[in-house]
């Protein structure tokens, strides 16, 4: 049983909602992000997704696009990334998703990366701007080496398209909350109740919402309608403001906010 798939097992048995953090990795660099990734593990986040850069972020708002910048500036590369995981795997028991766009993983190589992935501790691989047509390849890699690639499910995606995305999933689906890029909101205006369902009528997966999502009466509004809540810009924000020390209580506020949630629905 993969480390996702025992994360979500046992939140089910706890009556528990997962917390999905995200953070750029390498911004402002290495180190720091290790430190953070360590920091979120200890104040409560079931999950990490850590970003790798790339010059044309297309699915990410002002904030992430603005930490993928940094990164680059300070030379991150995908290698440094991957060992920087592997650093954090000898610590840390909780699930590490890798997230970037295809043009890096494609550079590397699809089996290279997902080997390379693997043998650092990665357990997961989200890429937004690969459509679910043109991902068979990738995932046969994934599979090969034992690392989960998580699909993304959008309000604007058709039935049909749901099912079919679902069909192939592996960890979890991700389910973007809002039509756009990443970035904080004052309010979500999807449906996620009828996302939600739209999904599990066709799979067994856990679902996961982010995308809009950021502080704790956010997650606690959204938590009704998924397994696990990604935050991520909110994150990101703090780190930018060089506020490292928030960053875990940020976490704890938003874990917190989750188990309140669910004892008031008890």
């Amino acid at each position: 049983m993969s480390r996702i798939k025992e994360t979500f097992a046992a939140l089910k048995r706890r009556g528990e909602k997962g917390l999905i953090t995200y953070l750029m990795g390498g911004d402002p660099d290495l180190e720091r992000t290790r430190e953070l990734i360590l920091a979120m593990a200890e104040a409560g986040a079931d999950m990490v997704e850590v970003g790798i850069p790339f010059s044309d972020p297309l699915a990410d708002g002002p904030v992430i696009q603005a930490a993928s910048n940094r990164a680059l500036a300070g030379g991150v590369t995908v290698n440094g990334i991957l060992q920087m995981v592997g650093e954090v795997r000898q610590k840390v028991a909780l699930p590490l998703v890798l997230m970037t766009y295809y043009n890096p993983v494609l550079q590397y190589g699809l089996e290279a990366f997902c080997r390379r992935a693997a043998e650092s501790g990665a357990d997961g691989l989200i890429v937004p701007d690969l459509p679910y047509e043109e991902s068979e390849l990738l995932r046969f890699y994934a599979d090969r080496h034992g690392l989960d690639l998580i699909p993304l499910v959008a309000p604007t995606s058709t039935p049909v398209r749901v099912a079919a995305i679902c069909a192939r999933a592996r960890g979890f689906i991700y389910c973007v909350s809002v039509t756009g890029v990443t970035g904080m909101r004052e309010k979500i205006e999807t449906d996620l109740e009828a996302l939600s369902s739209l999904v599990r009528r066709y799979t067994d997966l856990p679902v996961a919402i982010g995308f809009g999502v950021s502080g704790p009466e956010g997650v606690a509004r959204v938590a009704p309608f998924c397994d696990a809540v990604v935050v991520g810009s909110a994150i990101v924000r703090l780190i930018a403001e060089e506020a490292y020390e928030e960053v875990g209580k940020l976490t704890a506020a938003l874990k917190g906010a989750l188990s309140a949630r669910i004892k008031d629905e008890r």
